[in-house]
C-alpha cells in the first residue's frame, strides 16, 4: 500500500516522502498516530504545496549534519579497558559501546549509525570508524584503546623495572658475610702467632 509520510518516522522516511509499505502497518500504526495518509491526488497536492517547507526542514538537516561532522571528526576519543600484556581486550570495544560513550559526552549517534570496521575493535591501539549522518554524509572519528592496568600487569611492571628484593637482600649479605669471614680468619691468624 502506498503512503505519504506526514513526519519523519524512524527506519522509514522523512516528511513528504511516498514509501510502500505493508497494509497493517499502515492501518494499524501510521494512520492512527497520523504519522502518514493514504497516497491519493488529493495529498499529493497538499504536500506539494508543503514541498518548500520540506526542503527547509531537509536544508536544516544537512546543515546540522556538516556541523556534527566537523565535531565528530575533531574527536579523538580514549578508552581504557582491561586487556591482556599481549595488548588483546578481555572483551571488545562494539558500536553499542560507543553509542554508550557519545551518549555520556551529549551527542545523539543511534548504534545502527556507528560503522566499526570487523564489527569490533579487540586489541589496544589507535584505530577509525565511520559514523554516517543524514544522507551521504560520513564522519571518520579517531579512537584511541589502551590497557588498563591490572594487579598483575603492575606486578609485572615492578618486577621488569627493579630488582627482586630477595636478590639484593644476598647481595647485600654477601659483603658482609665475607667480610666476617675475614676478620675471622685474621683472628685464628693472630691465634696461631
Amino acid at each position: 500500500m502506498k503512503v505519504i509520510l506526514n513526519d519523519d518516522v524512524k527506519h522509514l522516511g522523512e516528511m513528504g516522502d511516498i514509501k510502500n509499505v505493508a497494509r497493517g502497518y499502515a492501518r494499524n500504526y501510521l494512520f492512527p498516530r497520523e504519522l502518514a495518509v493514504p497516497d491519493t491526488p488529493d495529498a499529493e497536492a497538499y504536500f506539494e504545496g508543503k514541498r518548500a517547507e520540506i526542503e527547509a526542514r531537509k536544508q536544516a538537516k544537512r546543515e546540522n549534519s556538516r556541523s556534527l561532522k566537523e565535531k565528530l571528526e575533531a574527536l579523538n576519543i580514549e578508552l581504557t579497558l582491561p586487556a591482556g600484556n599481549n595488548g588483546k581486550l578481555f572483551g571488545s570495544v562494539t558500536s553499542q559501546t560507543l553509542m554508550d560513550w557519545f551518549e555520556k559526552n551529549g551527542f545523539e549517534i543511534e548504534r545502527k549509525k556507528i560503522e566499526i570496521p570487523g564489527l569490533s575493535f579487540k586489541a589496544v591501539g589507535n584505530f577509525t570508524f565511520k559514523v554516517h549522518l543524514y544522507e551521504a554524509e560520513v564522519a571518520e572519528v579517531k579512537i584511541s584503546i589502551k590497557a588498563q592496568e591490572t594487579e598483575e600487569s603492575k606486578k609485572a611492571a615492578a618486577t621488569s623495572r627493579k630488582p627482586r628484593a630477595k636478590d639484593s637482600d644476598e647481595k647485600a649479605a654477601a659483603p658482609a658475610e665475607a667480610g666476617a669471614a675475614d676478620a675471622a680468619s685474621d683472628g685464628n691468624a693472630d691465634a696461631a702467632n
